[in-house]
């Protein structure tokens, strides 16, 4: 790649968003002599006490502001909106696949999401941004499905064609391809993510949709970069396209390379399964800290900011000052915001190679990593020190309560992995692999280890680095490292939102679900309504259950049988009682009662409060009044026999989206409706609950076991 310029852009550049260790606040001066006990700065002599002090003033001023920071992310979240904690991604994509969480795409979680964000990746913490832009980008798709905002006065009315529960989740998943589009640049690798990672239906409609979404965010990006060029918008707009440009004309593979490299994906799929299942558990460790209250999530966040603010400031100490090479096409050492070559304690003439990968943004930082004939700039040790910083702050810092993304963190971890090992394996004769290459081999190995995608990791990368000849090698270490990896633990993804109690239905059904029924998993009792109900029986139940949906049930006149008329949601049920005007004094008077509403009455809310039982008054009068529910459910609802499969049944389910799925008897002399499925009867934990003996009979996919005592997976 292009190496960056003096004044610390290049030609590679980048947005300047994430940052290791601001470099800014480092005294630009030599250490003293030992002999004559002074230090030349310039033409002036310095004492050491003088020198000492501009240490710890910087180091209190690095501290302190990034503690600033943490804590501005960490009140705005824990006050304003909860929802914008993480990365996002989990949430956006258990929303696709059919769990509406309250908040997670209000207009306060965007607020959150954008400024929390800009704080948290301010504040040195090893976080990313990559998954706070999908957030962003799902939000705004989500406010532009429900017609803005009712709250706060933000709607319009042609917005309204789009306020189905299918468009909405079309438009969110546009929004959440953007978002990686914006992040890497790389539009293509956007529509892939989405794809792979994020929609749980996809269709080709929505595919060309996705594509025009990111086609358009490319073209804002090249418009924006070209205004920028004048060097008005700081480091945005450097580098074009193309954020990590290693482009190389005379890549050549030999057969002597392949060893290093599948060796590479091979670690990196045992390092991203450890590195989720560390992640794991901190993550439930810190679940059980902020459970108890406010003051102790914003603790937690202060006390990882100290954290890292000495280990940033105190680590670079152990580096070594290397001379500058010769041939350097940058300013060495380099006095400025970015470079290869931060001076901190080095004389004059020398760089301290470890400080310049930590006070660096996340991107130079990558940047560097990824450069090539850069094969001796860094040593071994330096690399991995890097690469144990980055593991054990990334992996502390994601679980506050803040704004923060892993994307480009586990890029930055892999990328010093592959270095190391390039310096370790690479140097031979014959080969065309230098260090940057291995660094960039590096990353795809623990993105693939950890994530778990393989085409959109894949593209993405190419439209990072700008360099189609790695295209077999990123494939190779991608699918190998998946390979391992899968046979220790699940994806981050997966991971974290079983961890936050998300019930996501995996595309695939666990073998023991086809040796039961639907009837075997059912749980009562069933709450069900008559066509013509009586008011106070419709309050009384809202009240003692939390059911999103009820079944209608009609008495047959000829033999005093009921029959299944439908199924009617909550939501209506609660719109019906607080409009009042269907309510009737006898049961015996016409359906309907004359009274008109629209579909705008019972559309899907928004991300807003919604109105519950306990928000309605009704007098005593009212409550022996009667309402008609006909009108208002919904009369062909999904149904299954319950005899069925529920390996069928979960495959129904999750292919159309459903919500709730009706269980009719095999007998038709028995009630019409034997109950409702939901996502939660179809979750492993539920089905082994109410089947022990299936635990330890059930077929599990293929994993490592080891003995109970050294069990770490």
């Amino acid at each position: 790649m292009n190496r960056l310029s003096p004044d610390g852009g290049g030609d590679d550049g980048n947005d300047g968003s994430e940052s290791l260790a601001s470099p800014l606040l480092l005294p630009q001066r030599s250490l003293i002599n030992s002999t004559s006990q002074v230090a030349l700065v310039g033409a002036n002599v310095c004492p050491i006490e003088s020198l000492d002090y501009e240490f710890k003033m910087a180091f209190f001023v690095f501290s302190a502001s990034n503690l600033v920071l943490t804590l501005f992310a960490t009140l705005i979240t824990a006050f304003i909106a909860p929802a914008a904690a993480g990365s996002g991604i989990p949430e956006v994509k258990a929303y696709l696949n059919g769990v509406d969480a309250p908040g997670i795409l209000s207009l306060r979680t965007l607020f959150v999401k954008v400024v929390g964000s800009i704080s948290a990746v301010s504040a040195s913490l090893v976080v990313g941004k990559a998954g706070p832009m999908v957030h962003t980008g799902a939000c705004v798709a989500s406010l532009l499905g429900q017609g803005g905002s009712k709250k706060y006065g933000l709607t319009w009315k042609w917005l309204r064609f789009f306020k189905n529960d299918r468009d909405r989740r079309d438009l969110v998943t546009c929004g959440s391809a953007a978002g990686i589009a914006a992040a890497f640049r790389a539009p293509v690798g956007g529509v892939l993510f989405a794809l792979e990672e994020m929609a749980s239906w996809w269709r080709s409609a929505l595919l060309w949709r996705s594509f025009f979404a990111t086609a358009v965010v490319a073209i804002v990006l090249r418009a924006l970069i070209d205004v920028c060029l004048s060097g008005k918008c700081g480091l945005f707009g450097k580098g074009g396209l193309i954020m990590f440009d290693v482009y190389s004309a005379s890549i050549t593979y030999h057969l002597t390379d392949v060893p290093s490299v599948l060796l590479l994906g091979v670690m990196g799929g045992i390092l991203g399964s450890f590195y989720n299942f560390l992640l794991e558990k901190v993550l439930r460790m810190y679940n059980y800290i902020n459970e108890k209250g406010t003051v102790y999530k914003i603790l937690l966040a202060c006390l990882i900011s100290i954290f890292t603010s000495c280990l940033l400031f105190g680590v670079p100490w152990l580096g070594s000052c290397q001379p500058c090479p010769p041939d350097a096409l940058e300013a060495c050492p380099t006095i400025g915001r970015s470079g290869n070559y931060k001076k901190f304690q080095c004389s004059s003439g020398h760089y301290n190679d470890l400080a310049s990968l930590i006070f660096n943004t996340n991107d130079d930082a990558i940047r560097n990593l990824f450069s090539r004939n850069t094969d001796s700039e860094f040593h071994a040790s330096s690399v991995l020190v890097f690469f144990l910083i980055c593991c054990v702050l990334s992996i502390l810092s994601y679980g506050i309560v803040a704004p923060v993304g892993l994307f480009v963190p586990v890029i930055v971890t892999g990328a010093s992995y592959g270095r190391f090992v390039g310096m370790l394996f690479g140097g031979r004769p014959h080969s065309s692999l230098n260090h940057g290459l291995y660094a960039v081999l590096g990353a795809a190995s623990f993105l693939g280890g950890s994530m778990r995608m393989t085409v959109s990791l894949c593209v993405i990368l190419l439209e990072l680095t700008n360099n189609l000849l790695l295209l077999p090698l990123i494939m190779l270490v991608l699918l190998i490292s998946k390979t391992v990896a899968d046979a220790f633990n699940g994806n981050i993804y997966d991971l974290i939102m079983k961890a936050k109690g998300l019930p996501y239905l995996v595309a695939h059904t666990e073998p023991y679900m086809r040796q039961l029924t639907v009837a075997d998993v059912l749980s009562g009792p069933l709450w069900t309504f008559h066509g013509v109900e009586k008011v106070g029986t419709i309050v009384h139940v809202l009240r003692i259950t939390k059911h999103n949906g009820f079944p209608v049930v009609d008495e047959c006149s000829q033999d005093d049988s009921r029959v299944l008329y439908g199924l009617i949601l909550r939501a209506h049920l609660v719109e019906l009682l607080k409009r009042k005007d269907g309510f009737m004094s006898t049961s015996a008077e016409s359906r309907g009662g004359g009274v008109e509403f629209s579909a705008a009455d019972f559309a899907k809310r928004g991300s807003g409060t919604r109105d519950t039982i306990d928000d309605l008054e009704i007098s005593a009068e009212e409550m022996e009044m009667y309402v008609d529910l006909h009108p208002f459910t919904n009369a062909s609802p999904y149904t299954v026999v319950e005899t069925m499969s529920l390996a069928k049944a979960l495959v129904l389910f999750r292919q159309l989206g459903l919500r709730h799925l009706l269980v009719i008897p095999k007998i038709t002399n028995r009630s019409p409706v034997v109950g409702i499925l939901t996502r939660h009867d179809f979750m492993p934990e539920h089905v082994l609950g109410l089947h022990p003996l299936l635990f330890r009979s059930r077929w599990k996919r293929l994993r490592l076991q080891v003995p109970r005592t050294f069990s770490i997976f």
